[in-house]
């Protein structure tokens, strides 16, 4: 049996989200699941190691600086083509578009499990994805995703950046998909100073190479605390996932790295300041923060710079102790 996961969803977060209602349906029929899936959700690169996952299948459309080979009636007679040698018994859709209901059909795949079809876009994303496995399989999926590494990675990892037992190692997720959700480096550089007052640190900056970004981490790198800094920017997650794994905590903006992190069982502090508060508490190893002064935060909300670094640390200190 040769089964289908259809998450279209663009981002490595995304991905995340939707890795326990993918496991799900592998440990419903006993057999791993394949996925289709863009390739900036980076699956291939952080799901490797999962035995619920046969193969990462590329989604190639809607780039944004190319047309991919799967974009437009060109790209989807090619995916159709595409999913054929699969030979595909059932897939599981999730979304709403009737282009891959009908991808699916022309691809010779018998049973197709799919959201309802045209439904709104703005549904809550995990409660659909829970409703959708409830309805079709009678699954009840809690929202608790984890991401398997091997150990051995870790090891490597460890001794290769010198993560020592008796330090507290931290990754600062400092990066960040749009310019609203990137916490200033400055409320980063206070709560760092806060930590050296009881704690021996090792911050592991992990962001993109987005120039803003670039910004962020050349001030942090700039600081007194350089020294105490590694910077992962010029890695993938390959590396990294292995660096996160051995770190104690997490403090990272609303990004992939909150997303990562909390899957690798890390606990997370999450800074959100733009974006559904649901992004940063569906995990039980994410704990929020807002900016000051909001009940809770949306799409523009714009509270980059009301996070408040003390709040940070007070809720660092209760985790850790």
């Amino acid at each position: 049996m040769k089964n289908l996961t259809i998450q279209n969803r663009k981002g490595i977060g995304d991905m995340v989200i939707f890795l326990p209602f993918i496991e799900a349906i592998a440990k419903k029929f006993s057999t791993p699941v394949s996925i289709l899936a863009k390739e900036n959700s980076k699956a291939s690169q952080f799901l490797n190691d999962n035995k619920n996952i046969s193969e990462i299948i590329i989604l190639d459309r809607d780039n944004k600086d190319r047309n991919g080979q799967h974009d437009g009636l060109r790209g989807s007679l090619k995916l159709i083509t595409d999913l054929k040698k699969y030979n595909f018994e059932k897939v599981f859709i999730f979304n709403s578009s009737i282009r891959y209901n009908l991808i699916s059909k022309l691809a010779g795949i018998k049973k197709i499990y799919q959201y309802p079809l045209f439904e709104k876009k703005k549904k809550q994303i995990i409660k659909a994805a829970q409703s959708f496995l409830k309805k079709q399989l009678d699954l009840s999926v809690l929202s608790n995703p984890k991401i398997s590494i091997d150990i051995k990675k870790c090891q490597i990892a460890k001794s290769k950046y010198k993560i020592l037992d008796n330090q507290t190692n931290i990754l600062l997720g400092i990066g960040g998909s749009g310019h609203t959700k990137r916490i200033p480096s400055k409320i980063f550089l206070k709560f760092m100073k806060l930590c050296f007052i009881d704690y021996d640190c090792k911050f592991f900056l992990a962001t993109g190479n987005n120039k803003d970004e670039q910004v962020i981490l050349k001030q942090i790198m700039q600081s007194e605390f350089k020294e105490k800094c590694v910077p992962l920017d010029q890695k993938n997650l390959n590396e990294i996932l292995p660096i996160i794994k051995n770190c104690q905590i997490s403090i990272c903006n609303d990004s992939s790295f909150s997303h990562l992190s909390a899957a690798l069982g890390i606990p997370t502090i999450v800074l959100v300041s733009d974006t559904p508060l649901l992004y940063g508490n569906y995990s039980p190893r994410m704990h929020p923060i807002i900016p000051d002064g909001e009940d809770t935060v949306s799409h523009d909300t714009l509270g980059k710079d009301k996070i408040n670094p003390e709040k940070i640390y007070y809720k660092f200190k209760k985790i850790l102790n």
